[in-house]
């Protein structure tokens, strides 16, 4: 069941200082820095050359093993590379940097200590290293998926200057997870339904469905307690910076809906559903099968209207 994949993919949370900084040269437009934030932060700080002081944009991965530019095991498209370099074609700087689970076996962390919390200690670091750097105009979060919902919460403390929502989800993770299941089982989602209020009631759970033990096993039931305690449309509505909230008409993995959900909870939001976009910012003008490609061919360029919406919302504020 392709559902069941997805969110296989979703949930597999794998074990795979300051200061470290290399640079290397791509070209005449822009450099790109190898720069460690802290010991559980490496990332790539993308500027463009020739440029005044330019404004920073913050990438934020979505769910499972992804790393700095987008990829993870099987799957190989270079989304957030092409955003930076996007970007920095503009006159925009970015930093993307791979997610901590990275270096859990490194770090000694077991999959049962991690909290979706640390996820937003790690941008609230990345948010202050800039500010206190002050390289920067101004300072933008953008996160994608669920690095959505980990940029909101980050963009509550003071220091962003806007935030960027790309395919976030509107509702909490486990309200998603259980409508997903639903179109394949009643049945499971029930199950699914079941075990996600057990966690929140008691913070395990036992007695879920066994064709559900990818979501649901013990390791990951605490990383999943901490998720689903936030409802995305809910924290956005508390921000009061300018916001951009983009999705696909052809995101398979995040419904347009869930934008709407976001957009309608803050007044300060702007929509834009860009047509035939999937969920890693590809025009698909196929079908599903030929959208589910894209994943893995990093050739593929950008929706061709992605980049100037971002710089146009980059460019329209103070």
């Amino acid at each position: 069941m392709r559902s069941f994949k997805i969110l296989s993919m979703l949930f597999l949370l794998i074990f795979s200082q300051q200061g470290y900084s290399q640079e290397k040269s791509t070209d005449a437009i822009y450099t790109e820095t190898e720069l460690s934030i802290n010991k559980f932060i490496d990332g790539t700080l993308t500027q463009p050359k020739n440029s005044m002081k330019s404004d920073l944009v913050i990438l934020i991965q979505g769910s499972g093993p992804v790393d700095r530019n987008g990829n993870a095991n099987m799957m190989k498209n270079d989304a957030s590379k092409k955003i930076a370099h996007g970007l920095a074609q503009n006159g925009i700087a970015s930093y993307r940097y791979d997610k901590r689970i990275f270096k859990m076996q490194q770090l000694g962390i077991q999959e049962k200590d991690l909290s979706f919390q640390d996820f937003v200690t790690d941008v609230d670091s990345i948010l202050s290293y800039f500010k206190k750097k002050k390289d920067f105009q101004k300072i933008i979060i953008a996160g994608h998926s669920e690095g959505s919902l980990i940029g909101i919460l980050a963009a509550q403390q003071e220091g962003a200057n806007a935030f960027i929502s790309l395919a976030g989800a509107g509702k909490s993770i486990d309200s998603i997870v259980v409508e997903q299941i639903s179109k394949q089982s009643e049945g499971l989602a029930q199950s699914a339904r079941e075990s996600f209020d057990e966690i929140k009631a008691t913070g395990t759970s036992t007695n879920f469905n066994p064709l559900l033990a990818s979501i649901f096993r013990p390791s990951v039931q605490p990383f999943l307690g901490s998720w689903m305690q936030y409802d995305p449309a809910h924290e956005i509505s508390k921000l009061n910076i300018p916001i951009l909230v983009i999705n696909g008409s052809f995101d398979l993995q995040v419904d347009e809906n869930e934008a709407a959900l976001l957009h309608n909870a803050n007044a300060q939001s702007k929509l834009v559903i860009l047509d035939n976009m999937n969920h890693i910012f590809r025009k698909i003008d196929g079908d599903a099968l030929e959208n589910t490609k894209a994943y893995n061919i990093p050739q593929l360029s950008l929706h061709p209207e992605l980049i100037p919406t971002l710089v146009d919302f980059i460019n329209t504020f103070q």
